[in-house]
């Protein structure tokens, strides 16, 4: 009885041994999928605040609530169970469906750069967006919102999926699921922050006194610029981002003369400027893969405007 009692002790320990050596080789996977996933968080945090702006400032924090939901169930409930899936049956379907995310990003990313280039583009949207009630302006907003995080989130989950594919199935679901979760509280927590930074300035300003009431008049008056400059960095996100997926996906395909020739740009450019050489070479690089991006967003903005009204005519 005793030697059972031992050999059952020795058994629990062992596969507590093994829980534990599991945790950990997650955590560390997931960190290191974090890290890896950095840059796409960057543009998340930057493209998000966009929607929100031109809102009721009472119901920002709502709308951001919703929008971190419909994250959570995009990379949860959705691109979970398809990354295991295809990483299991169709590992060679991943990157066609990333270049058509990224190709969508481009779209959209032309569209948003044609209305600020058009004042007169840009006055249709704001009177269509006007003519709604408060209620279908929100869901607009917030369904364009998780639209977009979608297909950042696939990227994510992509390049998550790719540093835990030699782990078993179990593996890869905890760390997926770890990924989406903490980048989701991040990203939105910080998008929580940024929107609400000028009621904050506000508070420490009529509350504050010295040093913190300055600092609150600095966050009022700063919050909108701030506000202006990630409509302009979220804008070249979907482009730089799109380009990427796209160039990257070409070298998956065994085509890298583009990506080959925007690595040799990107140290010419670094040779030149000399100082920084990391920072200078990840912003030619990301400026290229943005010109990219904006040629291909073009031609499908032109594709759609040569077959959309030959669609809508033959109804």
């Amino acid at each position: 009885m005793a030697t059972g009692l031992i050999a059952l002790l020795d058994d629990v320990a062992a596969i507590a041994k093994l829980a534990a050596s599991s945790l950990d080789d997650v955590a560390a996977q997931t960190a290191k999928a974090s890290v890896k996933a950095a840059g796409v968080v960057i543009d998340d945090t930057a493209v998000t605040p966009t929607y929100v702006v031109g809102l009721s400032p009472s119901r920002e924090l709502p709308i951001i609530g919703r929008i971190a939901l419909g994250s959570l169930r995009n990379k949860l409930v959705l691109l979970l169970p398809i990354c295991l899936l295809l990483g299991y049956f169709a590992p060679w379907l991943i990157t066609p469906l990333l270049m058509i995310g990224g190709a969508y990003l481009c779209f959209e990313g032309v569209e948003k750069l044609h209305e600020a280039i058009s004042p007169h583009a840009a006055h249709d949207d704001s009177v269509g967006e006007t003519a709604m009630d408060p209620k279908q302006l929100e869901d607009q907003k917030v369904s364009g919102a998780i639209r977009t995080d979608f297909i950042l989130s696939a990227e994510i989950m992509a390049l998550t999926l790719a540093g835990v594919s030699t782990s078993n199935l179990v593996t890869q679901a905890a760390v997926l699921a770890a990924v989406g979760i903490l980048i989701t509280v991040v990203v939105y927590g910080v998008v929580a922050l940024i929107v609400k930074a000028d009621d904050i300035g506000l508070h420490l300003a009529e509350t504050g006194s010295g040093p913190t009431r300055s600092f609150g008049r600095g966050l009022v008056k700063g919050t909108p610029v701030l506000l202006q400059a990630l409509t302009v960095i979220g804008t070249a996100a979907m482009l730089w981002v799109g380009g990427s997926i796209i160039i990257h996906g070409l070298a998956e395909f065994g085509l890298h003369g583009p990506e080959h020739f925007i690595e040799h740009v990107a140290t010419v450019v670094q040779q030149a400027v000399g100082a920084i050489p990391v920072v200078v070479g990840w912003i030619a690089t990301s400026f290229l893969q943005a010109v990219l991006g904006i040629a291909v967003g073009a031609l499908i903005v032109l594709a759609l405007g040569i077959f959309g009204p030959k669609k809508a005519h033959a109804k």
